[in-house]
């Protein structure tokens, strides 16, 4: 008959965080919808062409931020336009 030579683990007392429990909210980056507008999201308009302001009517996550259904943003009216035939612009 085979012997088991691995010492075998005491049992995780209640108290001891786990492996699992050791990794704090620091470790993970912090995912928080952009409330603040920055100049212009998306790829930069043309020389000479201003941006366009547009209402999201879904949510949009680009260049690491999020933002939400109802947000306005700038952005070229190229990167507009394409956002409007994906659906991502609300029509008002």
């Amino acid at each position: 008959m085979a012997t088991n030579t691995t010492p075998k683990k005491a049992p995780a007392r209640a108290d001891e965080p786990t492996e699992a429990e050791t990794v704090t909210a620091e470790a993970r980056p912090k995912h928080t919808p952009t409330t603040i507008v920055p100049a212009v999201v998306g790829p930069a308009p043309l020389a000479g062409v201003d941006p366009v302001k547009v209402r999201l009517s879904h949510h949009l996550g680009i260049g690491g931020h999020d933002y939400p259904p109802g947000t306005e943003i700038l952005v070229s009216p190229d990167y507009a336009r394409r956002l409007r035939t994906q659906g991502y612009v609300s029509r008002t």
